[in-house]
């Protein structure tokens, strides 16, 4: 169960889709193939695709992340506590920070730099895992995320698998096999908001399509309800009383109540509107 609570968490989300650099250099696909969508059909078929499975899961490495998202709970000296939902790239229109290299490296540079308690849902062996491979893959250099003390209780280590400064949710909830519950099981039955109008499988088409933008707030939706199952963990380990739990929504909602009234931020909305259906409807139906 979670140990403890730091005054710097983020919760957080990456998406990715086939790279097709990547099945250019690996299958020896013909310059004559030189659309990314007849790309990636070709790497569906060398992973196995079938009619019941035309787009089955690749490795991880054979993908690039395009967006990666994060709510940070930030509690200052004075007791203050401070939300943020940050995402990459920031500007999905900028050429510059859509490049995987950017989104990557600012993220890794990031956590190096601000060393937070990571929170992710199966994020040790997905998420981070990926991050390294495409890291290493990519030429990145990322010494502050990498480092780690000579014994785990000694300082920040995001590699061990028991250390409190990497926690997956999917890892504290438990199951096996097919009882392995999924983000949006957890989430919905809590009143959280699980998938919306998107899920994973849609990410490449999307991604295809030009429609990074959209990705980019389905992955927010994800952070978002990352963030909200540790919440109401960290409430069932006792780190928050009931009050305190209360008073930890409602500077979600509040965050959700600011940023939606940008333009650009109007899906969260949407978000906060579904988070209250799915309050009554539980509400009403549970005895």
């Amino acid at each position: 169960m979670l140990k403890n609570v730091k005054n710097r968490v983020w919760a957080f989300d990456a998406e990715w889709v086939p790279d097709p650099l990547a099945g250019r250099l690996l299958y020896d696909i013909p310059d004559s193939l030189s659309e990314p969508e007849e790309i990636l059909k070709v790497m569906w078929q060398e992973g196995g695709a079938s009619e019941e499975d035309p787009t089955p899961f690749l490795k991880t490495v054979l993908c690039r992340i395009v967006a990666i998202s994060a709510v940070e709970r930030r509690v200052y000296p004075d007791g203050a506590v401070a939300l943020n939902l940050m995402c990459l790239p920031r500007n999905p229109e900028s050429a510059d920070e859509i490049r995987e290299s950017h989104v990557v490296g600012t993220f890794l540079d990031a956590l190096g730099r601000c060393r937070p308690q990571l929170v992710g849902f199966n994020s040790i062996d997905s998420d981070l895992k990926i991050m390294v491979q495409r890291g290493v893959v990519l030429g990145l250099r990322a010494e502050g995320f990498c480092a780690r003390p000579e014994k785990p209780w000694e300082g920040i280590d995001y590699f061990a698998r028991a250390s409190d400064w990497n926690i997956d949710l999917k890892s504290v909830l438990g199951g096996w096999g097919k009882a392995v519950p999924t983000l949006h099981e957890v989430a919905v039955q809590s009143g959280i908001p699980g998938k919306l109008d998107v899920d994973g499988n849609q990410v490449a088409q999307l991604w295809l399509a030009g429609e990074l933008r959209r990705i980019i707030q389905y992955n927010q939706y994800d952070a978002l309800t990352t963030y909200l199952l540790w919440l109401r963990l960290a409430h069932f380990a006792g780190h928050f009383t009931s009050g305190q739990y209360s008073e930890e929504e409602q500077r979600v909602r509040d965050l959700l109540e600011k940023e939606s009234q940008e333009p650009e931020n109007a899906h969260l909305a949407i978000y906060l509107a579904e988070w209250e259906r799915l309050r009554t409807q539980i509400t009403s139906g549970r005895d």
